[in-house]
């Protein structure tokens, strides 16, 4: 399955987000790959971010994550950097933006 998912980073992070994600971490690479994710790719537009993630099953790649301390980290540092964080439902239904047009 295809998520597309819409965040935002703080306008004076900007720099510390870039920064991040140009080292993150390979135990949580690998957790997410493990997780059943194939891909995910992040662009940025100001303070807009739009990532794309191929994954098996995006709740059940949320719940692999959800307990690992690289992630409970990661999460950590993130929050601190964004003002959105997630845009999908508590329930895991209706995730990531929804789809208008496809070719």
């Amino acid at each position: 399955m295809r998520i597309a998912l819409h965040t935002k980073v703080r306008a004076d992070r900007i720099d510390e987000y870039d920064a991040a994600h140009r080292e993150v971490p390979e135990e949580l690479t690998a957790a997410i790959r493990s997780g059943g994710a194939t891909s995910w790719t992040i662009w940025r537009s100001g303070t807009d971010l739009f990532h794309l993630l191929e994954c098996e099953d995006y709740a059940a790649l949320l719940a692999s994550l959800e307990t690992l301390p690289v992630n409970i980290a990661w999460q950590a540092r993130m929050a601190g950097l964004l003002d959105v964080v997630h845009d999908y439902s508590a329930q895991g239904t209706e995730a990531g933006l929804p789809v208008v047009w496809e070719l």
